[in-house]
Formats: C-alpha cells, structure tokens, sequence
C-alpha cells in the first residue's frame, strides 16, 4: 500500500481527512547551501506588454492606445518602460533594487501557440519537443548538478507533480490545502498496527510530520467532532487570505527550514476577453506572493532569495475585438528577491513597427527565455556554464552576462 492508498483508507483509525480541490501543486526539493530560488510558473501567457509597457517606443500607442501614467494607469520605471499600476506595492522593491524585469524574451516554442505545448516546453527546458527526449524538467536536471544536495522523498495529494521538478531526483511535495486530524488514540493506533511493516510506519510518521508542517496540530483531544470542528476551524481561517497568499506562506515556511527550491504556478493568465480586468486581478495576485515570501522570509532569508515568474509565451501585439490579447510570442519575466541586481528592466528591445513584429502580430523575441534563467541558476548554486547549456538547458548558448545577482 502507497502512502496516498494508506490515508485514503485511514478513516478507519478515526482520521479524518478533508482536501479542497488542488489548483496549485507546491514543490520543494533541498540543496546545499544558503541561497534560495522560487520559480513560478504563470500558466496562460502573461501579456508582457500588459504587465510592463514600452510606453516610450513610438509604436506602442497605435497598438495599444495612450498610456495613462500614475496610481490608476502606469508607473513610470525608467523613461521607457512603465509597470502595471496594480503593482504599485512592489514600487518599494523596485526602488531597493529587489525587483527587475526582463521584456522581449521567449522558449524556442514558436508558431503554434498552444498553452499544452509551450508549458511542457517551458518546464522542459528543451529546445524543442519534438524528438521526445527532454521530457523531464529542467529544474530536476538541474538538482543533478549540485553536489551534496539531500532531497527528501515526497509526495502529493490530489495533483500530478509538477513537470518542471518531474525527474530522477527525488523531490518533496506537499499542499497547504490539505489538512489532517486525528485523536491521540487513532495515532497510538496506527502506529501499533503498521509496527511490524516497516514500509508502512515510515509512511505513516512521515504523514503525521509534514501534515503537521503547516503548524496546525495533527493531534486532537476528543472525539469525531473535535476532529471535524478543528478543519472547519481552519478551513475558515483559510478563507481570510486569498489562496495565492496560503501557497506563498507555506512555500516560505518551508523554505525557512530545509528546503532550498520551491515551484508552484499561478493561474488566470489567459486574457482572450477583458484583459483589463483579468489581468489587474492575475498581476495583483502575483504582487502579493512576491510581497508575502518577502514578509515571511524574514530579512536574511529573503536577501538570500532570487525569485522569477516565467510564462509559456506572450500575447499579440494589437487588442483583439474582445478588448484582449491572443496567443503571442515574446513575453516578459518578473524578477525579484534580496539576491536580485533588480532596478532595471534587461530587454533588447526590437521596436513594434509592424515589420518589427515576429509574423506581424506579436512582439519579437531577441534573447531565448532561457539564457536569463540559465545565467540566474548559474550564479546563485555555481554551476558550471557547460552544464547549464548542454544538460540543463540543451542547445541553449548562454550569451552575454545579464547580471542578475548582487
């Protein structure tokens, strides 16, 4: 019997398990070290355009329209680019250099545009998809190369893994979703009747320890209704803070102990209609995981920390009749942290003259999404160039050094 068999059928002993449906499988794995990467994976394709907005190349407003800047519009970053208003309260981070952006970047995934193909792609880390051979994810590759790392064995509930960790190396896996309370007796219990199997009592100690990893108490004196009282407590509690932000304080507190990388993905980035409203509502949500692993971190914590939100692909260059963005090409990154050289948005900005467009209708890539993400990993662990462009990020040339990091 697995371990997700053994508390599904657990119930018996008196446990009583309840699990909201799973929207964002979290990911942590350990690593040597002090240092700490967050990737986040914007599911949909984020309009690059939409989230930082070139205001200062002359084509923008026949694409877009003007651009109003100030607390309900734009926030001038530089004279070029200016972020969406919504992310007024990352403007403190963006001023201590704790914030970048990167503007014209993409996967090799090109033409097709479909969110399946450019997410496997992007959590890949291949060149492309089509021989089959890079199908596990680039950050598990990566784990590979790190000498003296000590991943825990892990385990989901109520989700598939994460294809970005998917691979050889064991990662752990858990959900703040997911809580768990049984009475003093119903442990006492289980741990008698799983003594003799040795398979079955480490998986039951290690259930009771990451269920109690989110600091609620597993243990509950009384009986069924105190159990069923004690998650509806904290199912109610729950609902104070936005989803996002649960996720966000539990990768950090996570991240506070053992473990050294975290991956989890947002949703809603798909702005076909309404993208005004869409995605004010997808990059507030963003501002607050930034805000809250910045808050729960805890000063040092955080200064060691290099986050970065990546997406499938961009949006088209022009509104669609909708008052949205289609399927597009070049998109942009969000970076942030303490170990982040932030202040600056990094682009080789190509123009958005139409004959400057890729096909005429999207914003032009210039530099593979992954020469940023391979130069990032590459200073925070050392990892050698060689096995960021060959193993980790195949046929990827790394480039020039964008300097990401203090």
């Amino acid at each position: 019997m697995d371990r997700r068999s053994f508390l599904s059928r657990s119930v018996a002993l008196g446990c009583s398990l309840a699990a909201s449906p799973l929207l964002t499988p979290v990911s942590f794995a350990s690593a040597p070290g002090d240092k700490r990467l967050v990737v986040i994976i914007l599911r949909g394709g984020m309009d690059g355009m939409g989230a930082v907005a070139p205001y200062g190349d002359a084509g923008f407003s026949g694409l877009r329209g003007p651009l109003t800047l100030g607390d309900e519009g734009y926030i001038d970053l530089d004279g070029f680019f200016a972020m969406h208003g919504v992310l007024r309260p990352l403007l403190p981070l963006w001023q201590d250099q704790q914030l970048g952006f990167v503007h014209a970047v993409s996967t090799p995934y090109r033409d097709k545009r479909s969110h399946f193909d450019g997410q496997d792609l992007l959590e890949a880390g291949g060149f492309s998809l089509q021989d089959g051979k890079v199908r596990d994810g680039w950050l598990n590759r990566m784990m590979g190369h790190m000498s003296g790392q000590n991943a825990e064995m892990a385990y989901a509930i109520g989700s598939d893994p994460l294809n970005i960790l998917g691979g050889a190396q064991t990662v752990q896996r858990w959900s703040p979703d997911v809580d768990l309370a049984l009475s003093s007796q119903a442990i006492r219990l289980a741990q008698l009747v799983t003594k003799d199997d040795p398979a079955m009592s480490a998986a039951l100690a290690e259930g009771l320890r990451l269920a109690d990893s989110d600091g609620d108490a597993v243990a509950v004196e009384g009986g069924m209704q105190d159990m069923m009282s004690m998650l509806q407590d904290n199912a109610a509690a729950g609902r104070g803070t936005s989803y996002e932000t649960r996720v966000a304080k539990f990768a950090a507190g996570r991240l506070r102990k053992d473990a050294r990388i975290a991956s989890f993905s947002l949703n809603g980035w798909d702005t076909h209609a309404n993208q005004g409203r869409v995605l004010a509502r997808s990059l507030s949500a963003l501002s607050d995981v930034i805000l809250t692993l910045k808050s729960e971190l805890k000063g040092p914590g955080w200064k060691r920390t290099a986050v970065v939100a990546i997406t499938e692909f961009g949006r088209t260059a022009r509104f669609n009749g909708s008052k949205g963005t289609d399927h597009g090409t070049g998109g942009a990154m969000v970076l942030a942290g303490g170990a982040i050289r932030g202040g600056r948005v990094h682009a080789d900005w190509p123009g958005l003259n139409e004959a400057d467009l890729f096909q005429r209708r999207d914003l032009m890539p210039t530099r593979d999404l992954r020469a940023y993400t391979g130069w990032l990993i590459r200073d925070l662990f050392g990892l050698p160039s060689g096995a960021v462009e060959r193993d980790i990020f195949p046929q990827l040339d790394l480039g020039d050094d964008p300097n990401l990091l203090l």
